[in-house]
């Protein structure tokens, strides 16, 4: 149950494990240093043509444990505004994991993730994450003052590099890129800071696919994010993500082994997004 909120932000176009992480193996950071930076659109300027204001996403997760299938265990929330922030206009992203109430017996699950990003840069001022999860407990509480490269936490003031990024503000700066412009195997890197760590990671598209999902049957890009090795997830490209072949790249479906079997996200609901949905083939 661990792993529904973690899944569900970051299925919205970048997957990595945000809870009780483990070192980064030595192939692992190898292959993101030889990723080539000059390709990465996360310092390219991206203007904002994916979502706006008003846009509402929900996804529910499903797992499947020693080859059976287990019913839905819980869901996420995304909810898009726009907000003046220390007179700034931004856009402040709400996610919001929960455990259903029969899991709740076992494993009771309340996530709220916060960023409020940049509307002209898609670079976060701030990042609020607060976890509850089976008993553990995590505040953090982070903002990013760009002209001094620092990330001011609730547990001191760590050195960031340019254009970094926090988990939602990755996710949604993602989903403007443009994915013409890569060949299949096509690696796209990025930064990010959480836990009081920057992670160096990066995107390895994969093309195009249709698939059936819990929604519909969708058109979809499909990719794998680099993984940084936790207690739920494999390190590496083990998680797969499809986003709709349309203006709006919602995440659409992701899965990935844990380790004790798979979990499936899918999204089941959207409200007013940017465009039509014009990569749903069927329901």
């Amino acid at each position: 149950m661990r792993v529904i909120i973690t899944v569900c932000i970051l299925l919205l176009t970048l997957t990595l494990p945000v809870m009780a992480w483990d070192a980064y193996d030595q192939q692992t950071d190898t292959a993101v240093q030889q990723t080539d930076q000059t390709h990465s659109e996360f310092c390219g300027g991206i203007r904002n043509t994916a979502f706006k204001a008003g846009e509402s996403l929900t996804y529910k997760v499903f797992y499947t444990v020693a080859g059976f299938h287990v019913a839905a265990a819980g869901e996420a929330t995304f909810n898009t505004s726009f907000e003046r922030f220390q007179g700034k206009d931004c856009y402040h992203v709400v996610a919001e994991g929960k455990s259903y109430p029969f899991y709740d017996k076992f494993f009771r699950v309340r996530d709220k993730y916060e960023s409020y990003i940049d509307t002209s840069t898609l670079q976060p001022y701030k990042f609020i994450r607060n976890v509850d999860e089976g008993g553990y407990k995590t505040y953090e509480n982070v903002s990013f003052i760009k002209a001094a490269g620092t990330a001011v936490t609730n547990s001191g003031v760590y050195q960031v590099p340019d254009c970094i990024q926090d988990v939602l503000s990755a996710s949604f700066y993602a989903r403007n890129i443009n994915f013409s412009r890569y060949k299949p195997n096509d690696t796209i890197p990025f930064a990010m800071f959480l836990d009081r760590q920057v992670y160096h990671l990066y995107i390895r598209y994969l093309g195009k696919e249709t698939i059936r999902t819990a929604y519909g049957k969708f058109r979809t890009i499909k990719f794998k994010p680099l993984l940084v090795k936790g207690t739920m997830f494999q390190g590496g490209e083990k998680m797969t993500v499809w986003v709709t072949d349309d203006p709006n790249h919602i995440a659409v479906r992701v899965e990935s082994p844990i380790t004790v079997g798979k979990v499936r996200v899918d999204m089941i609901m959207y409200h007013n997004p940017r465009y039509p949905l014009t990569s749903l083939v069927d329901l």
